[in-house]
């Protein structure tokens, strides 16, 4: 039953896939079909363990079988894992779905770069306005939508060395249970990079074509990124509230303990973000437009760590 259904939902939204288009183009109408989606009612919120939030996990892995990746060992995109007693979801059960799809390398399969956000977010709760919905369209169907692009955009380009992984966490919102799990089926030391995404879209602090990079002292990988986007119109920058610890409150902290260059990619204003935690987190908020550009720009500032020619220093382990 469980498999029929599944393969009910790959053929129904395989509408909204592209990954046939001839022209390697990031547009804001392809992630305006994407996000809307994720951030719709219907989705309920995405609260993890609920049938809203394995709705989108199903329609994630439909974009990945269309866009025409690999999916993880045992042949589906869905990385099934159980809670351990103590992680609560307050009553609901106890199996999530992380989804994972795969573009082996083509001279280094056995080195590995990640790029990730979290699809899960609070689901529904009191009314406010007559808005019950916690639609998270910026956190993180945001963050899942420029994952999703970038799988299009790199199996059109067809030339990766190092082996690219897409992955989209559930259940960050209770614990980062999902991205716990996930990072427990890697060798860390094969991990060469892991580019989280989280946020991405509103303007960050100093306006269009920018964002910055958490923990960006920790490793020479946000240099290199910056490198490789010079001459172009856009800009990374170091986060600018260390006082909050992002660098650790994000799906990249538990490859990042292990020593692996994994930051996060944000434009949240984090002194000043309006909508978020709210119910007012919806698509219409955001800048669509400039949202492509940051995806454009960690697509092409990620060049050389893919192709081989770079390769991030690691995180200093912790004491």
């Amino acid at each position: 039953m469980l498999k029929a259904a599944i393969s009910f939902l790959l053929i129904s939204f395989h509408f909204i896939a592209s990954a046939q288009a001839k022209s390697i183009v990031f547009e804001a109408k392809e992630a305006e079909k994407i996000i809307k989606v994720l951030a719709a009612d219907s989705m309920q919120g995405r609260k993890a363990g609920t049938q809203g939030c394995e709705k989108a996990a199903l329609f994630i892995a439909s974009e990945f079988q269309h866009i025409g990746l690999q999916p993880i060992a045992g042949g589906q995109f869905l990385q099934t894992f159980n809670l351990k007693p103590g992680q609560s979801l307050s009553g609901e059960g106890p199996k999530l779905n992380n989804v994972v799809g795969i573009l082996p390398g083509k001279t280094k399969p056995g080195e590995f770069v990640i790029f990730s956000a979290h699809f899960d977010h609070l689901g529904v709760g009191v009314p406010e306005n007559g808005d019950s919905i916690y639609n998270g369209a910026n956190d993180d169907a945001a963050g899942t939508t420029a994952v999703i692009m970038l799988a299009q955009y790199f199996k059109q380009l067809a030339n990766n060395d190092r082996t690219l992984v897409f992955a989209a966490f559930t259940a960050e919102e209770i614990g980062g249970f999902g991205s716990q799990y996930f990072s427990k089926q890697f060798d860390p030391a094969k991990v060469v990079a892991m580019f989280n995404i989280e946020m991405i879209g509103t303007t960050s602090k100093w306006g269009k074509n920018t964002a910055y990079i958490t923990g960006f002292e920790k490793t020479d990988m946000g240099k290199i990124m910056q490198k490789n986007l010079k001459g172009t119109a856009f800009s990374f920058y170091p986060d600018p509230y260390p006082e909050q610890q992002l660098f650790y409150r994000s799906d990249n902290a538990t490859l990042a303990r292990l020593g692996v260059p994994a930051h996060t990619i944000s434009t949240a204003k984090m002194d000043d973000e309006k909508y978020y935690h709210s119910v007012e987190d919806e698509v219409e908020t955001l800048d669509l437009n400039n949202m492509v550009q940051i995806i454009k720009a960690i697509a092409e500032s990620s060049r050389t760590i893919i192709a081989g020619n770079d390769t991030p220093t690691r995180v200093p382990a912790l004491k």
